[in-house]
């Protein structure tokens, strides 16, 4: 039985999909005004994550990601290079798309863009403003009534009395009341805009997700998904928009993830302290980085740093160790640890358990490799099995434990210098074995002798 913390309970709670055994979940994606940072890169590894064991259960899963295509950002952004934006927004789309692929992230099954549902933003504002729930004061704006929606709060468990101490309304803003949001924004001079109701103009942020999630899922639906640092305001007011439009609960349960960290600071493009997903891959594999965003549990903040990558790349080392030189065969046998991971991912996706589960499946591979090297290749089957739940393992192990060597030594130079010691060796020549040994460590490179082989790899 899957358990899944419900950030709207605060609690671990049984998971039942509303039909049967179709499970319909929506994540918020990205605002696409620049490269994808490494705080990104965690919402969409942590969801994939969720994605991949939803399937490997036998959930029937429709996963729906948003692009979020034009917003305050967007606008400064195209402005500053002098280009259209859209055509910015394809640019970092296409990027967005290339950093997934090289996380290996699997595609959502829908990807809506804002822009390509503005008359579905326009019925469910006129919905709220027929219901009492919005209203246009003229100016080309729309805004929210956050004071008539009773549950308003539930989910961040914030108080609107608490909320309105110090808050306040911009000279340029008409509302009626400091807290309440804005639905529709009238155009400003040079800014794209869409026609409406309410005149010309564009949607604010929170509608965007409120309108492609329930055109895409329903209007009630299982999971509603996306970092920790939008579940005030923007999912509050994604549940008070929708709840107040349809009159049904919106989503099921929510899961947010926690962030990455840098000196105890979140990482985010506001605070100028953030990595794109890009500069990491530059100096680090990208299963390293991808095994950092998950050998921690989804819900936890990871700080980021030097050591924290070289940690990531030490596990899985043992883990393509353990894999080197065996078969490629199909998974058998291991069914204690298959359960022992099975009993870890049902506990609200708890990869630390599940990670702890492989490193035991190794020692048992590497017991096994002299004695029984069938059983051996049939348990590596096993991790690779449970390895691409979490997204990694699923590589040639010489490709990944040589990673990094082309430009820096010559692989057919090092397998000629290893064949002449393995030669110096049969000749009992343990000098000149010794010889080729030094030789081969000055090239910055690790030799690893075992039964019938000798293989290698670049020195960390």
């Amino acid at each position: 039985m899957l358990n899944i913390y419900n950030t709207l309970t605060k609690t671990k709670e049984a998971f039942k999909p509303l039909d049967g055994n179709k499970v319909r979940m929506y994540v918020c994606g990205m605002t696409v005004y620049d490269y994808c940072h490494l705080g990104h890169g965690r919402s969409m590894v942590a969801f994939d994550l969720v994605t991949r064991w939803l399937r490997k259960s036998g959930y029937e899963l429709t996963y729906v990601r948003n692009i979020t295509d034009i917003d305050d950002k967007i606008i400064n952004r195209a402005n500053e290079n002098g280009e259209s934006f859209d055509a910015l927004t394809a640019r970092m789309i296409d990027a967005m798309h290339e950093d997934e692929r090289r996380l290996s992230i699997l595609k959502p099954d829908l990807e809506p863009r804002a822009t390509d549902h503005i008359p579905g933003m326009h019925a469910m504002i006129q919905t709220l403003i027929d219901k009492g729930y919005a209203y246009a004061p003229g100016n080309g704006d729309v805004y929210y009534r956050v004071g008539k929606f009773v549950g308003y709060g539930k989910l961040s468990r914030k108080k609107i009395e608490d909320l309105r101490i110090g808050a306040r309304i911009e000279v340029d803003e008409a509302k009626q009341d400091p807290l309440d949001f804005v639905l529709w924004k009238g155009v400003k001079p040079g800014e794209p805009y869409w026609d409406s109701p309410w005149g010309p103009g564009r949607p604010g942020w929170h509608i965007e997700c409120s309108v492609m999630s329930t055109c895409c899922l329903g209007e009630s639906f299982d999971i509603h998904g996306g970092g920790s640092d939008l579940e005030f305001p923007h999912h509050e007011n994604e549940i008070a928009q929708s709840e107040a439009a349809t009159g049904k609960q919106y989503a099921n349960a929510w899961m947010h993830c926690g962030m990455i960290r840098i000196n105890g600071e979140k990482m985010s493009k506001s605070l100028n302290n953030f990595f794109t997903i890009r500069d990491v891959l530059d100096k680090y594999h990208p299963e390293v980085v991808r095994y950092l965003l998950v050998a921690s549990h989804y819900r936890s903040a990871i700080n980021y740093s030097e050591d924290s990558l070289r940690d990531s790349k030490g596990a899985l080392e043992r883990f393509y160790h353990a894999l080197r030189g065996l078969p490629r065969v199909a998974a058998k046998g291991g069914d204690e640890f298959v359960e022992r991971f099975s009993a870890a991912m049902n506990d609200d996706f708890g990869t630390p358990e599940a990670c702890a589960v492989l490193f035991d499946l190794v020692r048992e591979i590497n017991r096994l490799r002299e004695s029984d090297p069938e059983a051996a290749a049939g348990l590596a089957g096993r991790l690779r099995e449970l390895g691409d739940v979490l997204g990694v393992l699923q590589l040639d192990a010489d490709d990944f434990l040589r990673a990094g060597a082309e430009g820096k030594v010559d692989a057919a130079e090092v397998e000629a210098l290893i064949q002449a010691r393995l030669q110096a060796r049969a000749d009992k020549n343990w000098a000149e074995s010794d010889r080729i040994r030094d030789q081969i460590t000055a090239m910055g490179v690790v030799l690893e002798d075992s039964k019938g082989a000798t293989t290698w790899r670049l020195a960390d």
